[in-house]
């Protein structure tokens, strides 16, 4: 078994995110590379999908291009999740799944069962969007005859868990957006009507994938409500220095690992999938962070929508910053350092808040020193 150092598999990391100095070509190739984008509305900054596309692709993109490519259905949104068109097809093997009812969990059996006892609700909410969808939820009728019991923030949103349930089952999609608030249409005139592989295919393919966007990952890793950080069987085993356990590694980049590495600075979004899985990305880099967001202010280390900061094959700190888009400015509070910064490297991530500050379209409000 291949054993690689940590600067290896970091820079594996890098390469496979998009975030060494050779940029991608575009959105749709970089989306294609990533797999997925996280469409979380926190705007602090800028939403991080916007985020996450500016530090692959540089000032030269614009935010205009997503919606762009939205619109024109090569990019299709599915559970806050952003992804290539031509991947909806792996995904809908388990809607499929989930819809017959076929080897799925408990709690996804009670989810239908729920379903089925609100069959004429199910019944009504797609006639109306067959009629005159897409529409928002607030516009689609609750015929509920048993309301949805949780005892969370879902209880008695008997609309929005149906449309969240019939979308897990392929009956019914995003096409887009009215301000924030999701759309809702019938699935199939939203997804392309590509071939749905088997079950089987379909989850190889997506772990395949899943391992090419982020180059190395444990071979076991807990199971996660949102992006899964597991990438099943797939890649090659190897270990890492000073790490415990064993890791999976595209084959493609575990063959490219001693090229010459070129790396830059970047500004990653807090839900960047680089750091994203934190476990990793204090094995690999040795760095700690949190997102603070739900902490009180008063208990936040480095800030509510604290950056970290990439620069080469390092996490070497946080950028603290808000936009104040009332007041047009780009508010610097602090940039928190992992490491001692040297000249060059604090001209480096100045140099690019700067660029970030120019791609908000906000002037640059920094504390004096």
């Amino acid at each position: 078994m291949e054993v690689l150092s940590k600067q290896q598999a970091r820079r594996i990391a890098v390469r496979a995110q998009l975030l060494d100095a050779r940029r991608p070509g575009g959105l749709i190739e970089a989306v294609q590379r990533l797999g997925v984008l996280q469409n979380d509305p926190t705007n602090a900054v800028a939403r991080s999908a916007q985020l996450v596309l500016w530090s692959r692709l540089g000032s030269g993109y614009a935010p205009e291009e997503l919606q762009a490519a939205l619109d024109g259905r090569a990019l299709i949104e599915i559970g806050l999740m952003i992804r290539p068109a031509e991947d909806v097809a792996l995904l809908r093997a388990e809607m499929n799944a989930r819809r017959e009812g076929v080897d799925i969990p408990d709690w996804q059996r009670g989810a239908n069962r729920w379903v089925e006892a609100n069959d004429a609700c199910r019944r009504d909410i797609l006639r109306r969007l067959a009629d005159e969808g897409p529409l928002v939820a607030g516009e689609l009728p609750d015929t509920c005859v048993v309301p949805w019991r949780s005892t969370g923030w879902t209880n008695d949103r008997n609309v929005n868990q149906m449309l969240e349930i019939l979308a897990a089952r392929g009956e019914v999609a995003t096409p887009g957006r009215r301000g924030n608030e999701r759309l809702w249409d019938l699935a199939e005139r939203v997804y392309p009507d590509d071939p749905v592989p088997s079950r089987e295919d379909a989850a190889r393919m997506r772990n395949e994938l899943r391992l090419r966007a982020l180059g190395i990952a444990r071979e076991k890793a807990p199971a996660t409500p949102t992006i899964p950080n597991h990438v099943g069987p797939v890649g090659t085993l190897v270990t890492v220095e000073g790490v415990r356990g064993k890791w999976r590694v595209d084959a493609d980049q575990l063959a490219a690992v001693d090229e010459p590495f070129e790396g830059r600075t970047a500004l990653l979004s807090p839900l960047d999938h680089l750091v994203f899985d934190r476990k990793r990305v204090a094995e690999l880099f040795d760095y700690e962070y949190l997102l603070e967001m739900y902490k009180p202010k008063a208990k936040r280390r480095w800030g509510y929508w604290a950056m970290p900061i990439l620069h080469g094959d390092e996490l070497v700190g946080k950028l603290d910053a808000t936009a104040d888009r009332k007041q047009g400015v780009l508010r610097v509070d602090a940039v928190h350092p992992d490491t001692e910064l040297t000249p060059a490297m604090e001209a480096s991530i100045d140099a690019e808040i700067a660029d970030l500050a120019s791609w908000l379209d906000l002037a640059l409000e920094r504390p004096e020193a």
